[in-house]
């Protein structure tokens, strides 16, 4: 699994994505740099077949801090580490099952661990709510806690509907983008139709839902003009643009770029799977996953 963390935020910024930190393009403050040795320090204890959700969460949070002082990677590491919980603990189920099992079973501890891991990274625009703030102790498990904010938080609402919008809208569209073309211009491909399907959380806590909904738009605009056109790789000059007057404003869509990372994690999860299934018995998804979960794929690019 580690090879496919390290590889899923790789590719995170090796791939051009608007708004977003990447190798021809810093911004906000962070440089490409910093999502790699992020990733490379909190891989040790986000993989730590050991440690329970909330554990491994605050500690690849806590790694992550002390490598690079800024939160490049809050929102992959609440998604990730569900995934590798599932693999861990449950492998004789498929891995979609096994999630449903680790969500369901989440405690409060896990609840005081990953608000600690929040308050550690301090995303921006959180706020203040009512209840169960997370600068708060928290009083229900992580689950509740993260259903509370699902309407709120994209990330949350992953919690809260067992991460229906990865394996049901990203995972597919992922499949069939990376069987037509090439891996980065799948991942920006998969990043455009992300944002403009949905209105970016992180966007809407720091600049308001109307801001959200306007650049959900002209990622519309541009993902159907680069489908029904030149594609992705046609479209370098007025993604450029779109990049440019992002950073400008300080805009960055981080949770379509945190969705995008997961997806990769778990569609490589998938695909190991059912390379593995029934030769690998240690293998942590040696079992075959379930029919709905066999990637339709003819070859990674």
């Amino acid at each position: 699994m580690a090879g496919l963390y390290l590889d899923a935020c790789r590719l995170d910024v090796e791939c051009f994505k608007p708004g977003n930190v990447s190798l021809a393009s810093p911004g906000h403050g962070m440089t490409a740099q910093d999502f790699v040795r992020s990733a490379t320090c909190s891989a040790p204890v986000l993989l730590d077949p050991a440690l329970t959700l909330g554990q491994r969460i605050l500690g690849a949070i806590e790694a992550t801090q002390a490598a690079v002082g800024c939160n490049t990677n809050l929102g992959i590491v609440l998604l990730v580490a569900p995934l590798v919980q599932a693999c861990v603990a449950y492998r004789h189920l498929s891995l979609r099952s096994a999630l449903q099992k680790v969500l369901t079973e989440t405690t409060l501890d896990d609840a005081h661990d990953v608000y600690a891991a929040i308050r550690c990274a301090n995303p921006g625009g959180l706020g203040h709510v009512q209840r169960q703030d997370v600068a708060a102790a928290p009083a229900v498990c992580l689950r509740d806690a993260m259903t509370l904010a699902a309407d709120r938080d994209m990330i949350a609402r992953q919690y809260a509907n067992g991460f229906s919008e990865l394996f049901d809208v990203a995972l597919p569209y992922l499949r069939d983008a990376r069987a037509a073309g090439d891996v980065g211009d799948a991942t920006t491909d998969l990043y455009l139709f992300m944002l403009a399907q949905y209105p970016d959380t992180h966007i809407q806590r720091k600049h308001g839902a109307v801001c959200a909904a306007e650049i959900s738009a002209r990622a519309a605009e541009l993902h159907c003009d680069a489908i029904a056109r030149r594609g992705i790789a046609g479209h370098r000059a007025e993604l450029r643009a779109f990049d440019v007057d992002l950073k400008r404003r300080g805009i960055n869509p981080g949770t379509t770029a945190d969705l995008c990372v997961a997806t990769h994690f778990l569609h490589g999860l998938l695909l190991q799977a059912s390379t593995h299934a029934g030769r690998v018995p240690d293998h942590p998804r040696s079992c075959r996953p379930e029919r709905a979960e066999v990637p339709h794929f003819r070859a990674a690019k």
